[in-house]
Formats: C-alpha cells, structure tokens, sequence
C-alpha cells in the first residue's frame, strides 16, 4: 500500500512524508469528510500545526477540498482524479447528518448552475443539504 501513496502524492506533486502518507492513508480509510479535531484524536502523538500543513499542503495542490458544513468546524475530503492546483472540480453537494454531525461528499449530486448578474463573479459554491444520514435513520 505504501508505494500506491507515495505515488499518489508524487502525481500532485507532494513530496511524501511520513506523516502525509499516515494522513492520506487515514483519509482514504473515511466513508465521510474529517476536520482536524478528527485527524487529532487519532494522530494522538502529532503536533497539530503539522496536522494542519499537511491538510493545506493537500488542499493546494488538489487533493483534498474542504467543506464548510455549518457545524463550526471546517472538515476535508479527498478530491476527484482531475482536481489540480489550479482549479478544483469538486462541485457537488455535500450532505450533513444532524444526528451524527458527519459529512459526506455526494459526488453524483451536482451543484445547479445558478445565474448570476453580469457584475458578480463566483469564486466558490458551496451547497449544503442538512438532514440524517442513511446510518441514523435506520436506527
């Protein structure tokens, strides 16, 4: 496994650490997005500042997106193939439980296109639904 990480981050052009590969590896583990709290309580020996650089570092160079779902807390989830440095394609919805408090990237649901006046330039789209979770709701 550790040669298909390293080459993933190689192919965004990060230069593989020890702990980006520990991260990536817990990142590619998730079923739903994580915030740095997450990333803290299970890297219980690692300083959050490094924790925190290696999301950035991963979110500059298209690899992970983050996603601002409200709960106070900003969480991250891996990116599709083709987001680059230079532009994410990670438009689509993401969905927040409001029992469980996670997040999931739906990448089949896409932000509608919304028509802005002429003045208005969009920078980010960020489409929240808010609800409970497959999980949840079978309890």
């Amino acid at each position: 496994m550790l040669p298909e990480l390293d080459k993933m981050l190689q192919q965004k052009g990060i230069r593989p650490t020890a702990m980006r590969l520990l991260v990536l590896d817990y990142l590619l583990q998730q079923t739903a997005a994580v915030s740095l709290n997450n990333l803290e309580s299970y890297f219980l020996r690692s300083d959050r500042i490094t924790l925190y650089r290696t999301l950035k570092t991963f979110e500059e160079k298209g690899l992970v997106h983050h996603i601002e779902d409200g709960s106070g807390s900003v969480k991250y989830a891996l990116c599709p193939d083709d987001c680059t440095t230079q532009e994410h394609h990670d438009l689509h919805v993401h969905f927040f439980c409001n029992q469980c408090r996670e997040t999931f990237c739906l990448p089949k649901s896409h932000i509608p296109e919304i028509a802005l006046p002429s003045q208005f330039k969009t920078e980010e789209v960020n489409l929240v639904v808010k609800g409970t979770c497959g999980s949840c709701s079978s309890k």
